[in-house]
């Protein structure tokens, strides 16, 4: 099986700056696509950021510019990078990768992490 285990949320002031990371393990063959998505209280879950097995990034219009989403191949570990945190950035942060194992290709999700931005 596959597992993707999130941290890296907290408290932050707005203005102030958070890492999440991703890390995926089990029995892996390829990882390819990443991707951060969020989901506030009432709302739905949206999709923050894209990264592709060769770098390539989107973002969702909010965020770009304070959000730099990178990966670490060797490591199977996607990261979000978010800057000049805002009030509206509270949520839920959840992971997703689409990943090859010996059985299928498949996408699995993280089990969250909070991020909170209040002064």
């Amino acid at each position: 099986q596959v597992q993707l285990v999130e941290s890296g949320g907290g408290l932050v002031q707005p203005g102030g700056s958070l890492r999440l990371s991703c890390a995926a393990s089990g029995s892996i063959l390829s990882v390819y696509d990443m991707a951060w998505y969020r989901q506030a209280p009432g709302k739905q879950r949206e999709l923050v950021a894209t990264i592709t097995s060769g770098s390539t990034t989107q973002y969702t219009v909010s965020v770009k510019g304070r959000f730099t989403i990178s990966r670490d191949n060797a490591k199977n570990t996607v990261y979000l990078q978010m800057n000049s945190l805002e009030p509206e950035d509270t949520a839920v942060y959840y992971c997703n990768a689409v990943v090859q194992t010996l059985i299928s290709r498949r996408g699995y999700w993280g089990q969250g992490t909070q991020v909170t931005v209040s002064s």
